[in-house]
């Protein structure tokens, strides 16, 4: 009967170590899927710190803030009076003249680089071919206008007849954007345009000042 208690015992413990093994290797099978949870979290944590990355776009432009660096704002073309001087000659078929702005408002500004010029059929009507060409020799630099005073960039206007392909159409005068603004000014002067877009009659200069 002593033998029976004891073997009985045995089995008894042999099976308790069964259950127990049994449920440490059920823990174990289930403790990989737990460890994917850290990977998401680091994964959502690092997207807030990439969408707060500033970008480029955001940076300050004299274009966008309408000053410049020294805090002088931008010659906008509702305190400019346009016109051009047609005295400095001409050769080859071409005409120099001075294209000039000046400052009829009550603050200073400044001029910044080039202006969009386009000769156009009337104060509203559309350009006429190509937009004047940009001639890098003289260097871009800030014209402070104070109310009153010009800048001038120098426009250079070829002769429509030098081009036999030209289809010519008559225009009424210049449209002039000062440089980075979307407004306009017209300045009467009969000329003879190109309609077509790969002849460039005009070329203009960066500003100076006057």
């Amino acid at each position: 009967m002593t033998n029976m208690r004891v073997k009985n015992g045995l089995l008894l413990t042999t099976a308790a170590a069964s259950v127990f093994l049994l449920s440490g290797c059920f823990q174990s099978q289930a403790q990989p899927s737990g460890s994917a949870v850290p990977s998401d979290t680091a994964s959502a944590s690092s997207s807030p710190s990439a969408s707060s990355t500033p970008t480029s776009s955001g940076s300050a432009t004299p274009s966008s803030t309408g000053t410049t660096a020294s805090g002088v704002a931008l010659c906008k073309a509702g305190s400019l009076t346009a016109s051009v001087d047609s005295t400095g000659g001409g050769a080859a078929g071409s005409v120099y003249m001075k294209l000039i702005l000046t400052n009829s408002g009550t603050e200073p500004c400044v001029l910044n680089g080039f202006p969009g010029v386009s000769l156009t059929s009337g104060a509203t009507g559309d350009p006429i071919g190509a937009a004047a060409a940009r001639d890098d020799s003289q260097p871009v630099t800030q014209v402070v206008l104070a109310p009153g005073k010009a800048g001038f960039a120098q426009l250079r206007y070829t002769q429509a007849g030098n081009y036999p392909e030209c289809t010519q159409a008559p225009a009424a005068g210049f449209r002039v954007y000062p440089p980075e603004d979307t407004a306009s000014l017209f300045i009467p002067q009969q000329r003879t345009a190109c309609s077509n877009t790969n002849i460039n009659l005009l070329s203009v200069q960066a500003f100076q000042a006057g």
